[in-house]
């Protein structure tokens, strides 16, 4: 093993790589590919300091996975070492199926594919290649290891997904609302029934973290400006398969294009498919890389958005608690048309509408607090807070977005 095996984090500093295993798995092209996406896609549109990685992530998620075991085993809950090595691999790969852009492009590129499916795939492919040393954090993973309360710590409405996720966006752009008690509710974590349970006197750091997540989710990701420019992407890479598909000779990396061009297959329950390895040398880098060269091609929609990313020219957005009524929807379109000057094909991939939604909680998949009469609640229940009882809402806003110009050639 190399002699390098501590990592210097911002969030957390020093963090320890804890086996050889572990360290191979960091070190595979697979997931040092996490590296070149971001975290948090395009919010840096708006924060600019918002440039850390999926790889920064899934090695902090790692580092809290360890002290969380560390903190239950302190508390007899017993934890063997090799689930306790499967449960930080559970947590470093859960998102090593994200593609170019994480969340923003999931659906578009590749089409009926979620990332924890691709991500499952991978696993599946790592544990070949590691001679099936990846089955029980694969287990841990899809939720099917008989002891459940491993896979409540990667995946949950109180997981450490989400504890280290929080505190590292919060860190990177700066928005302090988003501050959450992360080392209390660690602390406050124990073992009830095979679930993961909080101890009655962390339930306002509860509060706090549901809170915290609710306005994270406003104010970095569902920020009006990532959305439109989100939608632009969307409609980028919309216009770009169309092209591909249509025969135009479209510049880029031999992967990417190739994605453009194909359709693939929904189904992947018939084994690991012959596209991993390519989809697995997607990146960030192409989709600008593309860009940059798009900007020049005899396509209106493709070079006029591609610039207007380079200039941050981005759509202007409108926002309603209330759904837009068709004849609003039509008017906008109408001006837009005629602002522009482009036809009706065209305005498609300048203007778009739709809807974002956010919750604080969600009751199906409760959050429990062990209370000091050793009862076991739902944390809406056990708090008696109207917080996060209206948390539990699902909240939806209205929106439509469009170019404000194009730049005549």
């Amino acid at each position: 093993m190399k002699s390098y095996k501590i990592i210097n984090d911002p969030v957390y500093g020093f963090i320890n790589i804890p086996s050889e295993l572990i360290f191979a798995v960091i070190d595979h092209p697979y997931f040092q590919r996490l590296r070149r996406i971001k975290q948090l896609g395009l919010t840096d549109m708006v924060y600019p300091g918002a440039l850390h990685t999926r790889f920064h992530h899934a090695i902090g998620a790692m580092h809290l996975m360890s002290i969380t075991l560390d903190q239950l085993r302190n508390k007899g809950i017993e934890i063997t070492d090799t689930e306790y090595e499967a449960a930080l691999l559970a947590i470093l790969l859960h998102d090593i199926g994200h593609g170019p852009f994480s969340h923003a492009l999931e659906s578009i590129l590749l089409e009926g594919q979620h990332h924890e499916t691709l991500s499952l795939l991978f696993f599946d492919e790592l544990n070949k290649q590691f001679n099936g040393q990846l089955s029980l954090a694969r287990k841990i993973f899809d939720g099917s290891y008989e002891r459940k309360f491993f896979h409540q710590l990667v995946s949950s409405q109180l997981d450490i997904d989400r504890l280290d996720y929080l505190q590292r966006d919060c860190f990177f752009t700066g928005v302090s609302e988003g501050t959450i008690g992360a080392d209390r509710i660690i602390k406050m974590m124990t073992i009830v029934n095979d679930e993961v349970v909080i101890e009655e006197k962390g339930i306002y750091s509860i509060e706090n973290f549901l809170n915290a997540r609710r306005l994270m989710y406003w104010q970095v990701y569902l920020h009006k400006t990532t959305v439109c420019a989100e939608k632009m992407l969307i409609n980028l890479i919309l216009r770009a398969k169309y092209l591909g598909r249509s025969g135009f000779q479209l510049p880029g990396s031999i992967e990417f294009i190739g994605f453009l061009k194909k359709a693939l297959p929904k189904e992947t329950n018939t084994g690991i498919p012959d596209w991993l390895d390519d989809f697995a040398q997607l990146d960030d880098l192409d989709i600008w890389g593309a860009i940059k060269l798009w900007k020049d091609l005899d396509d209106l929609v493709l070079s006029q958005i591609s610039k207007m990313f380079l200039t941050r020219n981005l759509f202007k957005i409108h926002l309603s608690n209330q759904p837009f009524n068709v004849s609003d929807i039509s008017d906008m379109r109408s001006k837009v048309q005629k602002k522009l000057m482009v036809s009706d094909e065209e305005l498609n991939y300048f203007f778009s509408e739709g809807e974002i939604s956010n919750y604080g909680y969600l009751r199906e998949n409760k959050i429990l607090i062990l209370t000091k009469k050793g009862e076991v609640l739902d944390v809406a229940t056990a708090a008696d807070l109207p917080n996060i009882k209206a948390m539990s809402k699902i909240v939806k806003k209205y929106y439509a977005c469009h170019a404000k110009n194009i730049t005549l050639r």
